[in-house]
């Protein structure tokens, strides 16, 4: 069984009249599990109209109201999670307890944006005349063009639509053509716990089609985009020839501090299976790991051990630990990236193959000696590859930890309080976590410097990103 596919636009399931789409492939398989239907300038046109109405409707409905409706959603996203999981197990690859983990998860987002949506207040400032008056009050910014990627096709999608809908706004919320089915799922939701015809639509197509006509339509007011740093320059881009709020969570090469007061094997343990969620394809998966000289051996070692433990195989088999990459692309990207590293004097410890010739498989690939001019040192790989590389003192790896232009997550371990703090106060990153895997919860902002982006994702900056202050003076 696998999702209807359609498109979601003024309150209804439908399939659109532009006759065009794609075939959605199981990356497991290279089977067909079903055709997606896309829009074109009339769904966009249709999608537009019933997102200003569903504004109008939808600003003017209370925060407690709204955060009802958005709750029930949440419930039913619990409900219906196997189903969910399942679709995105079969067109994304994940294994199944990594595509419940995200849904639940989700839910989670959705439930807490419900809750800081009733507290998105204002203040009163002191005037400095009697009988004057000097108020800020948040406003909807109104209606949001969104953008997910196809690595988590529920979660990103998730973070756009509770956060704009928490805050008052509607959404045209563009989701990933390679997998539809679980985004769609988790729409179904929001339609049956009430939320207005028009609030929320959901749309596929060509990419450059869809954001070319949104971003500069008038009717949008915002645009968030997840994705890669060159289409998120360009969509920023566009978005300010007029003059659209944006929010862009784009790639990332995190890099990773292990430094020789820990213990490395168990960091090794933890550190690798980090690593390897969701095959890598994470935007704040590590990919550079920086070993301090006196453990590198022993962690590396265990790394290893790791990923040859890994189990790769279908992500609907309770025993696989890792599932495919999603698309042909990655496998052709992991064979570039670690061919041209090999080429340049890199050891391959393991992995750089791709598995069998039926679906997207790939092993977890483990690479050291590898020199500076490898495009692996400088370019996001996003896959199930990782880097070894030794060092010596705080200094250095900190400043070879802050060369590269992308600033979206870095992690450390050490058990030296006094340099874990100089540690996360010198790191060039949006997001710093210490000691364990302490990103991407709701209530925590999620977001990027440099290269990596603008604005954030979840918390309260999440809330505050679809939120415009309106300052009114008044003397009575």
């Amino acid at each position: 069984m696998y999702e209807d596919l359609k498109l979601y636009i003024n309150g209804e399931f439908t399939a659109g009249n532009s006759g065009t789409g794609e075939d959605v492939i199981n990356p497991a398989n290279d089977e067909v599990l079903g055709h997606l239907p896309y829009a074109k300038q009339p769904e966009m046109d249709a999608a537009l109209e019933a997102a200003r109405k569903g504004f109008e409707i939808w600003r003017k409905t209370s925060a407690f109201e709204r955060s009802g409706i958005l709750r029930k959603a949440a419930d039913l996203m619990r409900q219906r999670v196997d189903d969910i999981a399942r679709y995105m197990t079969l067109e994304q690859g994940k294994p199944l307890a990594e595509a419940k983990a995200e849904t639940l998860m989700s839910a989670d987002v959705v439930d807490w944006f419900a809750e800081e949506g009733k507290r998105a207040y204002g203040r009163i400032i002191p005037a400095r005349a009697p009988g004057v008056r000097q108020m800020v009050i948040m406003e909807p910014i109104g209606v949001v063009a969104g953008f997910a990627p196809w690595n988590f096709p529920v979660s990103q999608a998730i973070r756009k639509i509770a956060g704009s809908l928490a805050a008052g706004c509607s959404i045209i919320c563009k989701c990933p053509e390679e997998t539809p089915g679980s985004p769609i799922a988790m729409v179904r939701c929001f339609h049956d716990a009430g939320v207005p015809p028009g609030v929320l639509n959901l749309i596929f197509g060509v990419p450059a089609e869809l954001s070319e006509y949104l971003i500069p339509h008038p009717t949008i007011r915002k645009v968030s985009f997840t994705g890669s740093v060159p289409v998120g320059k360009h969509l920023a881009a566009l978005a300010g020839q007029h003059m659209k709020r944006i929010t862009m969570e784009l790639g990332g090469h995190s890099p990773m501090l292990i430094f020789d007061d820990i213990d490395a094997e168990e960091v090794a343990a933890l550190t690798g299976a980090l690593k390897w969620r969701n095959a890598g394809q994470v935007c704040i998966s590590p990919t550079r790991f920086f070993v301090q000289e006196k453990v590198y051996d022993k962690f590396v070692a265990k790394f290893i051990d790791v990923a040859k433990g890994m189990k790769v195989g279908d992500g609907l088999d309770e025993t696989s630990t890792m599932g495919p990459l999603a698309n042909p692309r990655r496998i052709n990207a992991m064979d570039t990236f670690i061919g041209d590293a090999a080429e340049k004097g890199a050891t391959v410890e393991t992995g750089g193959n791709r598995i069998g010739n039926q679906g997207n498989f790939y092993e977890p690939t483990v690479l050291t000696n590898v020199p500076e001019n490898a495009r692996i040192m400088s370019e996001e790989p996003f896959g199930p590859v990782a880097v070894m590389l030794p060092f010596k003192d705080t200094d250095e790896v900190l400043e070879r930890a802050n060369k590269l232009p992308f600033g979206l997550a870095s992690y450390a371990f050490t058990n030296d309080t006094a340099l874990a703090t100089r540690v996360a106060d010198s790191l060039e990153a949006g997001m710093v976590s210490i000691n364990h895997h302490g990103l991407a919860l709701p209530e925590t902002p999620f977001g990027g410097i440099k290269d990596s982006g603008f604005g954030h994702e979840q918390g309260i900056e999440g809330l505050q990103a679809y939120l415009s202050a309106k300052f009114v003076s008044h003397k009575g």
